[in-house]
């Protein structure tokens, strides 16, 4: 039986629903918070249901599967739109969205990161901002999102095995004097809410099939369905939203899976598309009214769009490795993630175990890359051992999603442009990482180190940031928008910086508390 059969449905004209837009970490977790407390929802959902039976254990069937492979334009001077200028972003278009995807690193962003501009200081050609919320305020959040992911090494829930890729990392920790251990990973490590412990497949990236690993798809969603106050429409992509004479929105248009254009009217509608999608639909939405795009009195939608400072580094050694055997993100070393500027820069970043197939890695170590050093990394691929570099990377109002006019989706409407330019600080904590990460492998005896350029981006942030004040972003502390008083931003577009965690667990900690506050002004007839 389908998770979407015996569900309550709702009316296009029932004007008291909650229109939930994306099904992922925010949405997903929003769409339950809200239909536990009694609260009716519909979740519009662009992408087909897929189940744990459906997914591959093969790279590229999966990726094609699941990703969302829709029209993108690109521009500015960063690696991906030289190599990768169609998929800035590898994110899913699938109901659970990137929780189906992502590899499960559950880290709290630190409470300096919450200042960064007070932490940090005006940063030259950045445009850093306070958050107007503090670690304090999102701390009780946490717990409650840790509790119910049961995030490793967090409420007495035990960490993960660790497999050899790990293995490695760990003797170089080792050697460099940092600290490593199986990391706060949102992948159960014994059985826990009916799903059972982690089998260290090693195919985290395509779809869980045993479901250890938390997923909106098969934990939130069908929670908030059998409450019977949540609808959930797969395949149904939204096209724009509609407002009243008043300002307030009011209805939601979208495709259905058959092709036929809805409108689901709404109390208040919670836009939860990840950061490429979200911003492009409140720009698609302009009207009179609204000229420049919905939410947009600031200018800042779209504005501010962070993808993390990323790269790998791969090293080879004289005993296999199989760094492929075990979880994908095996271990974490998070010694460099604090704030020291003597260091050449300001931020800090995450290193963090990875593993591609040979497949993706043949797609990804040197894109567009032959000969014999390519090759010669491929011949090892048995022997490699991989970690991933993430880090925060600055805020830029250059850096945005702009509507490309000259090129239209299947519907009709303008495409997203994603545009990025490296900062100076990003650069030099890049260096700073590759060196560190290099050094740690050839502390262990790797034979040769690939310093492998950033891959397109799961972790997109920022283009509707919150801020105190109404013209330094698009919402408030709440996720609220400061413009439209019901419609809500709901996943990582609503971040004023990027920190360098891993962006999942904030999404989570801030719907719940966004969800607490949805439902405290209904009942107060506010939305």
């Amino acid at each position: 039986m389908a998770m979407t059969d015996n569900q309550k449905t709702f009316g296009h004209n029932d004007d008291s629903v909650a229109v939930i837009i994306g099904s992922g970490a925010g949405g997903g977790t929003l769409a339950n918070e809200l239909a536990q407390q009694g609260i009716d929802v519909v979740v519009l959902e662009a992408g087909p249901l897929h189940t744990r039976s459906d997914f591959q254990a093969d790279e590229w069937a999966s990726f094609s599967q699941l990703s969302w492979l829709d029209k993108r334009t690109t521009s500015g001077s960063f690696r991906l739109a030289r190599d990768f200028p169609g998929l800035p972003a590898w994110i899913v278009k699938s109901v659970g969205g990137t929780t189906v995807h992502w590899a499960g690193a559950s880290l709290r962003f630190q409470p300096h990161e919450f200042r960064a501009l007070s932490e940090y200081g005006a940063v030259e050609d950045a445009n850093l901002l306070d958050w107007p919320l503090t670690y304090d305020d999102l701390a009780p959040y946490y717990d409650n999102a840790e509790n119910r992911m049961g995030v490793t090494r967090t409420h007495d829930i035990k960490g993960l095995p660790g497999n050899n890729n790990f293995k490695v990392m760990y003797a170089g920790a080792q050697k460099l004097g940092y600290s490593c251990n199986t990391g706060h990973m949102a992948i159960n490590s014994d059985t826990r809410d009916g799903r059972p412990a982690c089998q260290q497949r090693g195919f985290c990236f395509q779809g869980c099939k045993v479901g250890a690993k938390w997923s909106t798809l098969y934990t939130e969603l069908p929670a908030a369905i059998a409450t019977g106050h949540m609808e959930l429409r797969p395949q149904s992509q939204v096209l724009q939203i509609e407002h009243d004479d008043s300002g307030k929105v009011t209805a939601v248009v979208y495709v259905d899976a058959e092709g036929n254009r809805q409108r689901q009217k709404a109390r208040l509608v919670a836009v939860a598309g990840n950061s490429i999608e979200t911003p492009r639909l409140l720009l698609n939405s302009a009207t009179s009214r609204f000229p420049d795009g919905l939410a947009n009195g600031s200018g800042l939608v779209g504005r501010h769009y962070m993808r993390h400072m990323t790269g790998s580094v791969y090293a080879t050694f004289d005993e296999p490795v199989h760094m492929y055997r075990g979880t994908t993100m095996a271990g974490i070393v998070s010694d460099e993630s604090h704030h020291d500027p003597s260091r050449g820069f300001v931020g800090g970043y995450e290193m963090e175990t990875l593993s591609l197939g040979l497949p993706f890695m043949a797609a990804f170590l040197d894109p567009g890359a032959w000969g014999k050093r390519f090759a010669g990394a491929l011949d090892q691929y048995d022997h490699m051992a991989g970690m991933w570099l993430v880090g925060e990377d600055m805020p830029r109002a250059t850096n945005r999603i702009t509507l490309n006019g000259e090129v239209k989706d299947q519907h009709g409407l303008p495409v997203a442009n994603v545009h990025y330019d490296d900062h100076p600080n990003d650069v030099a904590m890049s260096e700073h990482a590759y060196r560190r990460g290099a050094e740690l492998y050839r502390a262990v005896g790797a034979r040769d180190v690939y310093e492998v350029p950033p891959y397109p981006s799961t972790h997109n942030l920022g283009t509707c940031r919150m801020s105190a004040r109404p013209e330094d972003g698009v919402c408030d502390a709440y996720g609220r928008s400061h413009e439209i008083p019901n419609l809500f931003i709901s996943d990582g577009s609503q971040f004023t910086t990027s920190a360098a965690e891993n962006p999942t667990l904030t999404i989570v900690a801030l719907a719940i508390r966004q969800a607490e506050h949805i439902g405290m002004l209904m009942s107060e007839g506010a939305v």
